[in-house]
């Protein structure tokens, strides 16, 4: 890659964000050496030879319609211990830098606009980044906080698809690291087709269901029958807020249940609650009780506790979709991304298992390392 090409932008819907603001401050510090890579696999040894987009070379920006700063969320971030508490100081300067280019982005409450209006004016936000910066590509990145599941009567787009055609108008690639619709809208189905562009996914899998990938198929090839698989979630912050609303917490749900049907090959009783704590702000308690059946019809049960900060789980995973994605584009790559399905609950097909899933994700870097 020439040092033109090295250049990336990170678009970012949701930019003012936990998860935005841990991206940014993270790649800033990891770029001036202060913290090493740890939970971004691109840097792993095994992956470290191919030409990824430097961290030090992406430009981030995005749309998020708050009026809070990137160096003020990074301030309250460290306060409550997701970020140390010095990184804020010590990248400030990139956090001033990605905060001057965020838009508001919409629709906002009494905007008029019809989708078309607001495609059109978000893509424009997008190219007008890429041209300032002289960019080659922008990776579109959805990271905002999930949505209730689209009404399929509903004439008008989520706000999650209209930033996604905006994407593929400004002609970018798209992640879409949320539940939320995204690219998955019938309405945009033609146009994700003739876009030319890769795009990938639905929904980071950052940490219950990272460990439900993990746990169902040990059960799966024991031939052991599961009978109940139940989890409850303990969280807050912006999320939390989210998901207290029944039908963003059936969206985000749906793709936890995806993992065991797809693995187990049949769906188990028991389901998955959301409860929104604020006081626990970007920390979350995941328990998950599996009741199975073993030789002779013995009746077992296996209890887990995952306690973590999806903030920073989340974070690395984005870096690596950028350049992954970034990646593919530079090598000619169009549509969706089934190999990255190591990333998503909702993935764009390929196989289940984290370990296959791995083991297909391995196998598209060894193309990247050759192509483009």
């Amino acid at each position: 890659m020439t040092p033109t090409d090295a250049r990336t932008g990170v678009w970012l819907i949701g930019a003012r964000g936990s998860v935005a603001t841990t991206t940014v401050a993270g790649c800033a510090a990891i770029a001036a050496g202060l913290h090493p890579p740890t939970g971004i696999v691109t840097a792993a040894p095994a992956f470290a030879d191919v030409a990824w987009p430097p961290l030090s070379s992406l430009v981030f920006g995005g749309h998020d319609p708050t009026d809070r700063t990137l160096p003020g969320k990074a301030a309250e971030l460290a306060a409550a211990g997701v970020l140390p508490h010095d990184l804020p100081a010590a990248v400030a300067r990139e956090l001033a830098e990605a905060d001057r280019e965020v838009r508001p982005g919409g629709p906002s409450t009494g905007d008029t606009r019809t989708d078309d209006e607001l495609i059109a004016s978000f893509a424009a936000d997008i190219a007008s980044f890429a041209t300032r910066h002289d960019l080659p590509r922008v990776v579109v990145v959805n990271v905002a906080t999930t949505e209730p599941a689209a009404h399929p009567d509903d004439p008008r787009l989520p706000p999650s698809s209209l930033y996604a055609a905006a994407a593929l108008r400004a002609g970018c690639p798209y992640v879409n690291f949320t539940p939320s619709t995204g690219l998955r809208s019938p309405a945009l189905a033609s146009l994700a087709a003739d876009s030319g562009l890769p795009h990938a996914g639905r929904d980071g899998k950052t940490g219950q269901t990272l460990l439900r990938a993990v746990l169902a198929p040990m059960f799966s090839q024991r031939a052991l029958t599961v009978r109940a698989w139940s989890g409850t979630n303990l969280l807050g912050g912006g999320d939390g807020a989210a998901l207290s609303d029944p039908a963003a917490a059936a969206a985000k749900n749906a793709g936890k249940a995806r993992v065991l049907t797809d693995t187990l090959g049949h769906a188990p009783q028991g389901e998955v609650h959301i409860d929104d704590v604020p006081a626990l702000g970007d920390w979350k308690t995941a328990w998950d009780h599996v009741a199975f059946e073993g030789f002779l019809g013995t009746r077992m049960v296996l209890q887990t506790i995952w306690q973590g900060c999806d903030s920073a789980l989340a974070a690395p995973l984005v870096l690596d979709l950028v350049r992954l994605v970034a990646r593919a584009h530079q090598a000619g790559l169009s549509g969706p991304l089934p190999d990255l399905g190591f990333y998503f609950k909702d993935p764009d097909g390929g196989p289940g298992g984290l370990a296959e899933q791995f083991a297909a994700l391995s196998a598209f870097v060894a193309r990247l390392r050759t192509s483009g």
